[in-house]
């Protein structure tokens, strides 16, 4: 919801866009994606996760997920297949359907990893078995990625690391990689000018105020318009051609100038409880029973990596876009997930986002089956002694 009412508000201009008119509201792209990424959601909520972790062969969604993700990549650089947009090769068109390849990879990874360190938990301590493999297939779809995204390609690493190292691996090994990573990723920066140049507007954009600092500028400028209680929603003025991407990257800006201070930070205490609302999920264990400390897993080990997985891209996402468009990081072409304007998306998102829903569901059928079998003990105790009494 929050995601329609502001792509429609940072939409509005004087000439008359799609979402100036009710009709644009109420019967537009973002209402229309908005009401298939619930059905999304939905969907997500009633996957069976636990089976999806144990099946075999073709049945696994893992080999899918890694062929879309590689064959994707790969599409992105085909002519007539892929899109360039804003200088960078990131999308795939088919017909009126267009796409993000990313956005697979970025979603789907955790199930992969996940998947993986679970069929081989018996080697997770180790170097060559446990911790190289799932971290060098990793790598290979980062480095795919990072050729046009390197934000997108360092989130799914840093995801990846929190998923294996949750999963088993030693913290040490992940430690180990970092100067590697650290490296790759400097170069990454280098060999390209405009990461280049970004870099050098996040420390001085005044010394270029009209060419590489221009962005990072009028972000900051829509942020202080603001004030504490904002414009008013619709009432932006960095919109109108001032702020490039307010709909997308920067429109957590935009947030910032309509709504205040205030509403920014009611944006970041609902992003605080959806993850929080989705840690007790991940995180819930049994209550304790005798002889035992703490209380055991409800979860399979699979399902509750892969709920990290997915509220660590979340959170990770949304942490590395309001740093970015308020001049705390350098500018990276990143969406706030749920909010800024976007098809595929919103429904990976939210079909990611309902699959941590499925785990409160198998919580919650668990939690009647033990209500249940208590209540069943208890009346056949409560009956125990009249039976006695009958035939003695």
């Amino acid at each position: 919801m929050c995601g329609v009412v502001f792509v429609n508000s940072a939409s509005l201009d004087v000439a008359g866009s799609e979402g100036t008119t009710l009709d644009g509201i109420l019967f537009g792209r973002a209402t229309v994606f908005a009401l298939l990424s619930a059905a999304c959601l939905a969907l997500g909520s009633v996957i069976p996760l636990d089976r999806m972790g144990v099946a075999r062969g073709l049945w696994n969604p893992a080999w899918w997920i890694l062929a879309a993700t590689f064959a994707g990549i790969l599409l992105v650089h085909v002519p007539g297949v892929g899109r360039e947009v804003n200088g960078a090769s990131r999308w795939i068109a088919v017909g009126p359907i267009t796409f993000q390849p990313s956005e697979i990879a970025k979603w789907g990874m955790p199930l992969v990893l996940a998947w993986w360190c679970c069929s081989r938990a018996q080697h997770l301590h180790t170097w060559w078995r446990g911790f190289v493999p799932p971290i060098a297939l990793a790598g290979v779809v980062a480095l795919g990625i990072a050729v046009e995204d390197l934000g997108t390609a360092t989130l799914v690493m840093v995801v990846a690391l929190l998923v294996v190292v949750a999963a088993g691996c030693r913290w040490w090994h992940a430690a180990l990689l970092l100067p590697i990573a650290l490296t790759g990723f400097i170069a990454m920066i280098v060999v390209s000018p405009y990461r280049v140049n970004r870099i050098i507007a996040y420390l001085d954009p005044y010394a270029d105020s009209q060419g590489i600092g221009y962005h990072i500028i009028q972000s900051m400028g829509a942020i202080s318009g603001g004030g504490l209680v904002g414009r008013g929603l619709g009432n932006s003025i960095q919109k109108f051609g001032y702020l490039p991407e307010g709909t997308t990257d920067f429109i957590f800006s935009i947030i910032c100038e309509e709504m205040g201070l205030i509403g920014a930070l009611i944006i970041v205490v609902l992003y605080g409880t959806l993850l929080w609302c989705g840690w007790l999920v991940v995180a819930a264990e049994r209550p304790r029973e005798r002889g035992h400390a703490r209380g055991a897993p409800r979860l399979s080990r699979y399902a509750r990596l892969v709920g990290l997985g997915v509220l660590a891209t979340v959170g990770l996402q949304a942490l590395i876009n309001v740093l970015v468009v308020t001049g705390i990081a350098p500018t990276k072409g990143i969406a706030l997930p749920l909010i800024s304007r976007g098809g595929t998306g919103w429904m990976l998102t939210c079909f990611s986002l309902g699959l941590v829903m499925a785990l409160d569901r198998v919580m919650a059928r668990e939690d009647r089956a033990v209500e249940v079998d208590s209540q069943q003990r208890a009346d056949e105790v409560g009956t125990a002694p009249a039976v006695s009494a009958v035939t003695g």
